[in-house]
């Protein structure tokens, strides 16, 4: 598709509202006019700034880790691989799209660009993001740290982010997206598509830390090909005014596998609909989708999960948990299976509910309060364990979850 049969289509769909989530009318933010200027170190980001991407799990020295990537708004870019790391590849979408005529292919192939609003306004808008390649036979131990930062107010973040995990590769990345708590009125449209080829192996890990008043937006989607094997795991914990997100993968190649973990602390009166799709296009392909849902306050938590299953010889299944801890909080698990096929094997199973009273005063006559039995209770609730991951990487994650937690409660 060239690039002007891609804006016509973005053009259609400009009014094309979304199938899930709250509306929104994109024409009452300011969007970026210019390509934004390059960051030339770490030691150039500000203290504050430095403290707020450790809270989603970025490590600003930079000890195991393989490349870095930070942006601030539209405006300013820091992509920097350590030297020693061979058949890596880490850049700003911009730069990447000059660097390689091929990466046009890959653009918009995995998300339609007229999927809905929100798609075509990224086409539509000046974006950037990032463009991550594992080489064909790479295998990058450590972790690729990337962090997406909104400091303005009534503004867009557009980002539109491609990761490619080439033929044989391995390559883990942890993603962290935050808001100062001062912002206000802001919007963040993000659209990532992966690809993961014959026999790689590629885990995202998403830990978000938004404002109050931040709506946000993500598209995204992956393709995995024979014998690849994609886990997606995603962390948010702290209030905002909505999400709406819905990632899909297709396992399009006999033997692939993907795994989608999600979990949501819900607060204030912010409303979340989180879920995740895997359609199963090939024979020996299996994968599940489990959400961990905590509503405390007034938060409203919308937790979808589907499963199509297109091709015999698949297995799939899909666990939804939710933790009511509040009255006037809301949790609806929306669970949908759909085999085509003949030995499409699909299963589900969702519980919803409040804190047991026997888990209560079994902990209260060990000498806690009530407050801090529940805060025990929520903190096993939503330890998000993912197998196959590096031991460095969970360790980030675990300290990433451990302190939105003590932010938020």
């Amino acid at each position: 598709m060239t690039s002007d049969d891609m804006k016509k289509r973005a053009e259609s769909a400009k009014e094309k509202q979304a199938q899930y989530g709250v509306d929104i009318d994109l024409d009452k933010y300011e969007y970026a006019s210019s390509e934004p200027s390059e960051i030339e170190s770490i030691d150039d980001v500000s203290s504050a700034d430095q403290s707020l991407v450790k809270e989603v799990g970025f490590d600003p020295s930079q000890e195991k880790v393989s490349a870095s990537f930070i942006q601030f708004d539209n405006e300013s870019i820091l992509a920097d691989v350590l030297l020693s790391q061979e058949g890596l590849e880490v850049l700003p979408m911009s730069q990447a799209l000059k660097q390689f005529d091929w990466l046009q292919d890959y653009l918009w192939k995995a998300v339609p660009v007229d999927a809905d609003k929100y798609t075509a306004r990224s086409e539509l808008e000046t974006y950037n993001g990032y463009f991550i390649r594992a080489k064909a036979g790479a295998k990058i131990g450590m972790p690729v740290q990337s962090c997406l930062i909104m400091k303005k107010n009534q503004a867009v973040q557009n980002v539109h982010n491609i990761i490619i995990a080439e033929e044989g590769s391995e390559l883990h990345i942890i993603s962290g997206c935050a808001t100062p708590s001062e912002v206000e009125n802001s919007l963040h449209l993000g659209v990532s598509e992966f690809y993961v080829k014959k026999n790689a192996q590629l885990s995202f890990t998403m830990v978000h830390r938004w404002s109050e008043k931040t709506d946000v937006r993500p598209r995204s989607a992956a393709i995995v090909e024979e014998n690849g094997t994609y886990i997606s795991s995603y962390a948010l914990l702290s209030p905002l005014k909505s999400i709406q997100t819905f990632p899909k993968v297709r396992l399009v190649g006999s033997g692939a596998k993907s795994d989608l973990y999600s979990i949501v602390y819900g607060s204030k009166d912010s409303k979340y609909d989180i879920g995740g799709l895997l359609s199963l296009e090939a024979p020996r392909t299996n994968g599940k989708v489990i959400s961990r849902s905590i509503a405390t306050e007034s938060s409203e938590i919308i937790a979808r999960g589907d499963l199509v299953g297109l091709s015999g010889q698949t297995k799939a299944r899909l666990e939804c948990d939710g933790l009511l801890i509040s009255d006037s909080a809301v949790i609806r698990a929306v669970p949908m299976l759909e085999a085509r096929a003949e030995g499409a094997e699909l299963s589900h199973e969702a519980t919803v509910g409040k804190v047991g009273a026997e888990q209560l005063s079994y902990l209260m006559s060990r000498g806690l309060t009530e407050e801090e039995a529940t805060s025990l209770i929520i903190r096993g609730f939503v330890k998000l364990k993912v197998p196959g991951l590096p031991s460095a990487l969970q360790s980030s994650i675990d300290a990433a979850i451990k302190m939105s937690l003590e932010g938020g409660m």
